[in-house]
């Protein structure tokens, strides 16, 4: 998937990948649970990525607003308990189900939004593709590293949020 290291580029391919995963998630006709997983997974590995590698970078740059990267953060959280939500749903399709992805459509999709409009565009247009490169090597890294370590798993994810 990943044929740039450009972190803004990156960052964006894993928005649009999470937005095929709800759908995924809402869909009668797919493997609603193994999409749960891989969102959970993708989600927790991007969040811890960009807190490790990507935002506290982008906090050295004066053009890039240090508020709405600590906003990012916050954001991160509020997703990360959406999604503890829809983990410990049971039954997969229920009502309770169709509620807690709501929720974490909704969270995470806000943060998304406007993290393209405000930390991504100040990225583009403020940082050397050369640095956005090597970000996005470290993003990336950092991401597989997650990913390897079942970081989306119902007892990690539990951790996260309530530590």
């Amino acid at each position: 998937m990943a044929e740039t290291q450009d972190v803004v580029e990156l960052i964006l391919q894993d928005h649009r990948r999470m937005e095929e995963l709800f759908r995924r998630m809402r869909s009668v006709e797919a493997d609603r649970a193994a999409a749960r997983q891989e969102f959970a997974d993708l989600l927790i590995a991007h969040a811890l990525a960009e807190e490790a590698k990507v935002y506290p970078a982008l906090k050295r740059y004066k053009n890039i607003d240090d508020e709405e990267v600590e906003h990012g953060e916050h954001e991160h959280d509020e997703g990360n308990k959406a999604l503890l939500a829809l983990l410990e749903v049971s039954e997969v399709g229920s009502e309770e189900w169709d509620s807690k992805l709501e929720d974490l459509v909704e969270a995470v999709t806000h943060h998304a939004d406007e993290e393209e409009r405000t930390i991504l565009n100040g990225a583009r247009e403020n940082v050397a593709m050369e640095r956005r490169a090597e970000l996005g090597v470290a993003f990336l890294e950092e991401r597989e590293r997650r990913l390897k370590d079942g970081c989306g798993s119902v007892d990690n994810v539990r951790r996260i949020v309530h530590s």
